[in-house]
C-alpha cells in the first residue's frame, strides 16, 4: 500500500505540468502583436513558459511512460512557442 502516495503525487506532479502547459497556451494565444502591451505580455509569456518548464522538468522525475511521452509533447509545443515568439521580436 506503500504505492499509492506515490502514484498520487506523480499524477499531482503530471497536473501540475500540464496546467502550466495549457495556461501558456492559452496566453500565447491572447496576445495580439500590435498590442500597445505587447512588451509586457511577452515578458509575463516567457515568466510563465519558464514556469511550465519548471513544471514539466518536476513532472519528467515521477512520470510513468505515458505520462513521460505526454510531458516531452508539452516541451516540444513550449520550444514552438518560444521560437515562434522569438522570431516576431
Amino acid at each position: 500500500m506503500e504505492k499509492y502516495p506515490y502514484n498520487k503525487d506523480k499524477q499531482q506532479a503530471f497536473q501540475a505540468a500540464q496546467q502550466g502547459y495549457e495556461e501558456v497556451q492559452g496566453f500565447f494565444n491572447q496576445i495580439v502583436n500590435d498590442s500597445a502591451n505587447y512588451g509586457h505580455q511577452l515578458k509575463h509569456l516567457k515568466n510563465e513558459v519558464n514556469e511550465a518548464y519548471q513544471q514539466i522538468e518536476n513532472a519528467l522525475e515521477v512520470a510513468s511512460e505515458h505520462q513521460r511521452a505526454q510531458l516531452e509533447q508539452f516541451q516540444q509545443d513550449l520550444k514552438s512557442i518560444v521560437a515562434e515568439v522569438n522570431q516576431t521580436e
